[in-house]
């Protein structure tokens, strides 16, 4: 029997799962230069509304909030060069660094939220100006709103376990610790008061329980991704791909 390539999946090129065609110059490079300006707004408005912060230690990245916009924006700018070069190797490398820019973008978002809830003292110190609302969103809101939908609808399903799972938050926890403590040791102050309201062994909880938020994150936005998108065996996906089997490779519902 003669092998040839599916008319409805070109191989090579777009895994079968995936809802929305993606690197294109439609509907996904639409979503990346949407993005990009938010994050360029919120990047823009640490600059033209300066606080202490700006002239300390290690700048805002000692914010968790703005080291996850800075992945958020490094993913989505991957995103855009793989839509407008229509580049596979950026597309794939765009899909790994959203292995951790999604989950702790939503990681930002509950915690910000959820602690601005019970008393926005908590994140916001009594020296820093309010935040304009619109700034808020694009700092607190919308990375993890628009870094979902690129993860449902424009990206193949991730190829991560749970070893790697925890071994990704395991070291990023640790390492943000270990920087926000550098921070403090030359600013003499946390970016967040919760951090001296909690006290060192609050520190610890707080940040083991950011740990595993993260990585709840990333399992439930895998079984998220197959909820809406369906399932597919990988040896099927596999021989598909280096066999170029005849016939779109059919989905499983759940």
């Amino acid at each position: 029997m003669s092998s040839k390539p599916s008319p409805g999946w070109p191989p090579l090129t777009r895994h079968p799962l995936q809802r929305i065609e993606s690197p294109s110059r439609t509907a996904s490079i639409l979503l990346h230069s949407t993005g990009l300006a938010a994050f360029a707004y919120a990047f823009r408005y640490l600059i033209i509304n300066p606080n202490r912060i700006n002239d300390s230690y290690g700048w805002h990245f000692q914010y968790l909030t703005i080291i996850g916009l800075a992945l958020a924006t490094t993913t989505f700018t991957l995103g855009l060069l793989s839509d407008l070069l229509l580049s596979r190797s950026l597309f794939a490398a765009k899909n790994a660094l959203a292995l951790a820019s999604t989950p702790l973008a939503i990681l930002v978002s509950l915690l910000y939220w959820g602690l601005r809830a019970i008393d926005e003292r908590l994140v916001l110190p009594d020296w820093a100006p309010l935040i304009d609302p619109f700034a808020d969103m694009c700092f607190h809101a919308f990375p993890a709103l628009l870094l979902f939908v690129d993860c449902m609808l424009f990206s193949p399903p991730w190829d991560v376990g749970g070893a790697g799972v925890a071994a990704l938050t395991g070291a990023f926890t640790i390492g943000y610790w270990v920087w926000v403590d550098r921070c403090y040791a030359e600013n003499g102050f946390y970016p967040y008061p919760i951090f001296d309201e909690v006290g060192h062994r609050g520190r610890v909880g707080l940040f083991g329980m950011s740990a595993l938020v993260m990585g709840l994150s990333t399992v439930g936005l895998r079984w998220m991704y197959r909820v809406l998108n369906g399932e597919e065996s990988e040896m099927a996906w596999k021989k598909n791909v280096h066999e170029l089997g005849e016939g779109m490779p059919q989905r499983k519902k759940k």
